[in-house]
């Protein structure tokens, strides 16, 4: 079984106008949601093997901060360039490429691109995966490179605010 974990990064902010959107930070609320979201992790009891990010500022802030709040850290962080602005093929070609000693990978990335693997590998339909959302997929497979589309199984969606 492989498991791959999508996370949006959180909240960031639109304060600076003049602001590269790659060097955007998160705003309060991100970085009150992305602790919470890596607590929910933890009481789940998932913590990935790695993560596997986006270089984006807000990305790698939402990584760390997930990381810092579950009860045992990942063999490491990773940054992967090609996860910002990636589209779906980008995207697949980055889960297929994983590493297959990994068997639960989390990706922190952006939208349109996480939503739009997570309806190509799952049969479900989820509009539009919310900031700090979390969805998990499970693949019976052995390989990275053997997912294919509709192959794997949601196992939860989770997002700040879920329970409330």
């Amino acid at each position: 079984m492989k498991y791959l974990t999508l996370l949006r990064h959180a909240k960031s902010s639109w304060k600076d106008p003049g602001c590269d959107d790659f060097d955007r930070s998160l705003n309060k609320r991100g970085r009150q949601d992305a602790p919470l979201i890596g607590g929910r992790l933890a009481m789940l009891g998932e913590v990935p093997e790695v993560i596997i990010s986006s270089p984006a500022r807000r990305a790698r802030n939402t990584a760390d901060l997930v990381a810092a709040a579950l009860p045992c850290q990942p063999l490491a962080i990773r940054y992967e360039p090609r996860i910002y602005e990636a589209v779906l093929g980008t995207l697949i070609e980055i889960v297929n490429q994983l590493d297959d000693d990994w068997q639960n990978v989390m990706l922190v990335g952006h939208n349109p691109g996480l939503t739009d693997l997570v309806n190509a590998f799952a049969p479900c339909k989820i509009d539009n995966i919310v900031t700090c959302g979390l969805v998990k997929l499970a693949f019976r497979v052995d390989s990275w490179r053997d997912i294919q589309f509709n192959g794997g199984r949601l196992l939860f969606y989770e997002y700040p605010g879920a329970e409330e």
